[in-house]
This record gives C-alpha cells, sequence and structure tokens, in this order.
C-alpha cells in the first residue's frame, strides 16, 4: 500500500491526510447542497466527538471495535490477502466469547474467565477463517468470493441461533440472557474511580486496553519476528516466497487464522465490554468499516490506531450532528464515512504521482543548493 519513491513520513502522513481533506471538502459540498453550513457542521462533529468526557468514551469506544476489524484486515493485506470477512469473522467471535460467558459465568470468577471468554472469542474467529484460508491455498478459490459467503451464513447462523437456541424463554427480543458479573469487563470511568479519578460514565471499557496491546503485538509479530518477515515477503512476492523456503499455502492459512483471532476480539468490547449480553447484529458493519481504517492506516498499527479513532470520531461525531439538524438523518452521515473510505480507500493513490513530482523539485533543489 505504500509508494516506494517516497519516505514513509510521506506515505503514512501526508497522503493520507491530503486525501481526508479532499474527502472533507467534497463532503462540504454535500452539505452546502442540502442548505447546511459545513464550517458549523464539522464544528458539532469534532465538539460531539471530543468537545466532553463522555463524548470522548463513546469515540475510544467504537474506535475500539474499529482496532481489532482494522488489525484483522491489515495482516491479510501483508500477506497480500484480501480478507473482506472481517464481519462474520467478528459475529461468530462474538459468539465464541458469548457461549464461553453464557455456560461459565455463574461458576467462575473473573480472572479466569476473562482469558477464557478472550481465547473463545480468538478461536471462534479464526476457524471462520479457516475454510476461506484452505480454499484459497489448497483449492485456488479466491478468498474474496469465500469470505463474502462466509459472511452471509455467519448472519444467518447468528439468527437462527438467537431466536432458537440463545433467547431466553418468554423473551421477544432475539438476545440472550445478561451475563454475571463475572464475565463483564470493567468499564473505564469505574477503573479511574478505584484511584480516586472521577469521569463521567460512558460505554469504553477494559477491552480499550486488549485493543492496544493487539496494535503492539501485530507491529512485534510482522516487524521483529521472522514469522513477519515471511508474512510480507508473500504479500510483497507469492512465487517468490518458495526460493526463501517458505511454504505459500501453509503460510496462508496462518495468517488467515490470526486475521480471524483479531476480527472475533470485537466480542470482548460489544458484549463483555458494554451489553453484557448477546444480540442481533452488534457487529453492526465494524467488519466492513475495518477495511477502511486498514486502508487509511496504511496497514501499519499506528496508522490503524489513527484511523480507527478518525471513524470513532465520525461515527460518534455524526450521531451529534443528526440530533442537531432535521434534515441530516444517520444516512447523510454515512455518506460523509463513504467519501472518506472513496479517497482513502479507491482513490488512495490519485495524488501519488503529483506528490512524487513535488517531492522529488523540492529534493533536486535542496541538492542543488547543499
Amino acid at each position: 500500500m505504500n509508494n516506494n519513491n517516497l519516505p514513509t513520513w510521506i506515505n503514512v502522513l501526508v497522503l493520507p491526510l491530503l486525501n481526508l481533506i479532499l474527502a472533507f471538502a467534497i463532503a462540504g459540498l454535500v452539505f452546502i447542497a442540502i442548505d447546511v453550513d459545513p464550517v458549523e457542521a464539522a464544528r458539532l462533529i469534532i465538539e460531539g466527538a471530543l468537545g466532553y468526557e463522555e463524548g470522548i468514551g463513546y469515540t475510544l469506544y467504537y474506535a475500539t471495535n474499529f482496532i481489532f476489524t482494522g488489525l484483522a484486515v491489515a495482516i491479510a493485506f501483508s500477506a497480500g490477502l484480501f480478507n473482506i470477512g472481517g464481519e462474520g469473522q467478528a459475529y461468530i467471535g462474538g459468539l465464541g466469547t458469548g457461549l464461553v460467558c453464557l455456560a461459565l459465568d455463574a461458576s467462575m470468577p473473573f480472572w479466569i474467565l476473562f482469558p477464557l471468554s478472550m481465547l473463545g472469542g480468538m478461536l471462534f474467529g479464526a476457524l471462520w477463517a479457516f475454510i476461506p484460508a484452505y480454499l484459497q491455498a489448497y483449492r485456488g478459490s479466491h478468498v474474496v468470493i469465500t469470505t463474502i459467503m462466509f459472511n452471509f451464513i455467519a448472519s444467518s447462523l447468528m439468527v437462527y441461533l438467537m431466536v432458537n437456541v440463545l433467547k431466553p424463554e418468554g423473551q421477544m427480543s432475539a438476545v440472550s440472557r445478561l451475563l454475571e458479573e463475572s464475565a463483564r469487563l470493567p468499564f473505564i470511568h469505574d477503573m479511574f474511580g478505584w484511584v480516586g479519578i472521577e469521569l463521567e460514565q460512558s460505554p469504553l471499557n477494559a477491552s480499550f486496553l486488549i485493543a492496544l496491546a493487539a496494535l503492539v503485538f501485530v507491529w512485534a509479530l510482522l516487524w521483529r519476528t521472522r514469522w513477519g518477515f515471511a508474512i510480507r515477503a508473500l504479500g510483497a512476492s507469492p512465487s517468490a516466497t518458495n526460493y526463501g523456503g517458505i511454504n505459500p499455502k501453509r503460510l496462508t492459512v496462518i495468517v488467515m487464522l490470526i486475521s480471524g483471532a483479531m476480527a472475533g476480539l470485537l466480542g470482548m468490547n460489544e458484549i463483555t465490554g458494554y451489553s453484557h449480553q448477546l444480540r442481533l447484529d452488534f457487529v453492526a458493519g465494524y467488519g466492513f468499516t475495518g477495511i477502511a481504517v486498514a486502508l487509511i492506516g496504511r496497514g501499519h498499527p499506528i496508522g490503524i490506531l489513527f484511523a480507527s479513532i478518525l471513524f470513532g470520531v465520525l461515527f460518534q461525531g455524526g450521531n451529534e450532528l443528526a440530533f442537531e439538524y432535521d434534515n441530516i438523518d444517520r444516512e447523510m452521515v454515512v455518506v460523509v464515512q463513504a467519501l472518506v473510505v472513496l479517497f482513502s480507500g479507491a482513490l488512495a493513490m490519485m495524488l501519488v504521482n503529483p506528490v512524487t513530482k513535488i517531492y522529488q523539485a523540492v529534493s533536486s533543489r535542496q541538492a542543488k543548493e547543499a
């Protein structure tokens, strides 16, 4: 996802920033077309997302989901795989987390149940990615097609389980019973309260710390281990990996398992961290948005962190915007998000040539002056 003719700081910072400026400029024209002041709209979005403690909490709560799904996509990208199945893997991963908690929350304390529920989510997410990975590696089926189909299968499976198996008798809504206290992650405002610091209540919970740890893990895996080198070599030149003693088929399966496990962690935020029960549609498109997060973040954990916060701002600030204006609904906010995805994803390379020419002209002039 990077242009090798440009330094890393331009690839990672300047190009994404220029793409975002273009996206917001076009979004501003859309707001003008519906008689909304774009400057006032931008102020409301930023103030709603970052202007007060509860808003910041919601922004980071949304960002937590995007970190998990963005990392899932980025790991697959590193190996040249377009894992578009993060939505389904997050869904089934959340099911794994929920099943572990529902089965053991009455008999186990938090410090035992916490790692088990996390492992359950990662295992279920990884297993849901296994079949598309195997078909890609050993049968030649394209992973994009198979993961799309597995998203639909995951959605259908969850509907069946929630309606026919997990819904308590007499319950109208398709939700499971509430988890016991031993299965619930603490909220951040409660954790700060333990040391005497008062924060406004928000859904932000300890899974945000897990997400930060996941960022460090992926960075160390990809850039500080032999496996990471092999994964990036597979993404750079699949045909050349055989000469380096790398089995590309086995590595493809391993990468997809790690990718699915990352997506499966989303259930820690949504189920044990916030709602404390399994619900239909708790993934809510976070898996698909993770693709945009990985693209904007250029597949690097630091970039993914900032891209996740950006989408958290758009989600939380967009909700505030829809609340303030009668002629702005949730779909209009989705349009803004789609423009960001368009310019940062599909049109990400549009500015590479002009930026390269400017960079080379500046570098040449500095060399002559020296």
